[in-house]
């Protein structure tokens, strides 16, 4: 399940410079996530976290990432509690895990779709798989 966003905000200016066609991409894709119901921008992990406490396991939100070499986080309430997992950004591409695109939301839907038959293994979530 998805948890549910405030208020779409405007477009991040806290952005590292991007070459043109990289910022295309970036531009593109915050415009289809802040459309989504599951982007909520600047919040910190605190914060999702404790969101994401209060739900059933596998409700997920996006979030603007803390960490200044991130652009976006994925948190997922998980059975022993929340995490949170780093989105890269890297010469136009999403990047999590083994999975790509160029667009937030489409990454999400191929992690999705993947880990249903493959779940994930990351060692921020002890071991627990991903699916």
């Amino acid at each position: 399940s998805v948890l549910p966003s405030p208020a779409p905000p405007s477009l991040p200016d806290r952005f590292r410079m991007f070459r043109s066609c990289e910022w295309e991409v970036l531009e593109r894709s915050l415009n289809i996530l802040q459309a989504s119901d599951f982007y909520w921008g600047p919040l910190s992990v605190g914060e999702a976290h404790a969101k994401l406490q209060r739900e059933p396991v596998g409700t997920y939100l996006v979030r603007d990432s803390s960490q200044g070499n991130c652009l976006f986080s994925l948190s997922v309430r998980m059975p022993a509690g929340p995490v949170s997992l780093r989105i890269s950004f890297q010469e136009g591409y999403f990047r999590l895990k083994n999975w790509f695109s160029d667009c937030v939301v489409r990454l999400l839907e191929l992690v999705v779709a993947g880990t249903r038959n493959n779940p994930l293994h990351f060692d921020e979530m002890g071991g627990t798989p991903l699916v």
